[in-house]
């Protein structure tokens, strides 16, 4: 078999029943296995697995893993024999055809360890999906962005990153990568718990010389958001602190101080305008995920030398080297294309 294709759940019962039968009904069984990974989860979701969709294989974790870890345990779970691992949000609605774009072009490229597919939102199908649109990008300053997004502009699928395009990372609600090429950099980072875990895998391959696509040629549907709403101040934590361990993890000496003087002044304007806003809880949970970032910097000295000695390739060509900051806010540069 060559694809094991991983949902990872927590309290997901309403998205299982609205998705997964997307999953199985398109997803020939040739290609792929379909998994279900639940992450301790405390609502009927075992319950809606084991008498609606009694023949699908389920990994039931001993406790919430998270995004990250969760992954990795499912994975070492499922064994060996399988080429590539697909992770798959239960949010995701996936259409007759899906998987073969991107397994025809991982066979034919070996040099690519990760692709994804074309995000469209589930809710607006005409749009791009804010978590992953047509391929993620990086700039200097350590903010992600998308072909098709930047921060909250989100395009329209018009056909204009139709391409199949290198980028500096691909989105984990819907990841197909080696498995070989998984375990080989360590898998995803645990210690991340959730948010910006692809970013730094994807960094890490690709410091390291192996590719990372979208294939528009494949294009699923995304609800976004399933576990934590946007604004909630426990994803703005986790966002933020897992940047700034992304970039002490992944940034070369030369420019790392530099950058991270940077980003205290800009994350506290950040917080200063969710403060702006009446969001003081979000606005604290910005110094609370720095504070967080200093505790835990000890503990990723190894891995950051580890990524320094590994490196082949630098500067990466798919990482911005402006400010995504200045171009969208003081150029009026609002999508991929105007940059």
């Amino acid at each position: 078999m060559k694809t094991a294709i991983v949902i990872l759940t927590w309290n997901g019962a309403s998205m299982i029943r609205r998705f997964l039968p997307s999953v199985l009904s398109h997803t020939p069984a040739e290609l792929a296995t379909v998994i279900v990974a639940d992450n301790c989860s405390t609502d009927e979701s075992l319950t809606v697995l084991a008498s609606e969709f009694p023949a699908v294989d389920v990994i039931n974790l001993d406790r919430n893993y998270g995004f990250a870890e969760g992954y990795n345990q499912a994975f070492k779970r499922v064994g060996e024999g399988y080429d590539y691992y697909l992770l798959l949000n239960s949010d995701v609605e996936t259409p007759e055809g899906w998987l073969q774009p991107l397994m025809d072009f991982m066979d034919a490229h070996p040099n690519v360890a990760v692709c994804q597919p074309k995000l469209r939102a589930e809710h607006t199908p005409t749009h791009f999906e804010y978590a992953g649109a047509a391929g993620g990008y990086l700039d200097a300053l350590g903010y992600p962005y998308c072909r098709g997004r930047i921060f909250n502009t989100v395009e329209a699928d018009r056909g204009q990153y139709d391409t199949v395009a290198d980028v500096f990372w691909a989105t984990g609600a819907a990841l197909l990568i080696r498995a070989k090429v998984y375990w080989e950099v360590g898998g995803l980072d645990g210690r991340f718990f959730a948010h910006q875990e692809e970013i730094d895998i994807c960094w890490r391959l690709r410091a390291r010389g192996y590719r990372i696509v979208c294939v528009p040629q494949s294009v699923v549907y995304h609800v976004g958001g399933g576990t934590l709403p946007k604004e909630n101040p426990r994803k703005t934590f986790l966002n933020f602190r897992n940047n700034l361990l992304l970039l002490y993890k992944n940034l070369p000496e030369r420019r790392l101080r530099y950058v991270l003087f940077l980003r205290f002044w800009l994350d506290a304007l950040a917080s200063f305008v969710f403060l702006l806003r009446g969001q003081g809880r979000t606005s604290l949970a910005v110094w609370q995920g720095r504070r967080a970032f200093r505790r835990m910097k000890a503990d990723f000295v190894a891995d950051r030398a580890a990524n320094m000695n590994a490196t082949v390739i630098d500067p990466i060509p798919e990482m911005f080297d402006g400010s995504i900051l200045l171009s969208y806010y003081f150029k009026g540069k609002k999508t991929y294309s105007a940059l």
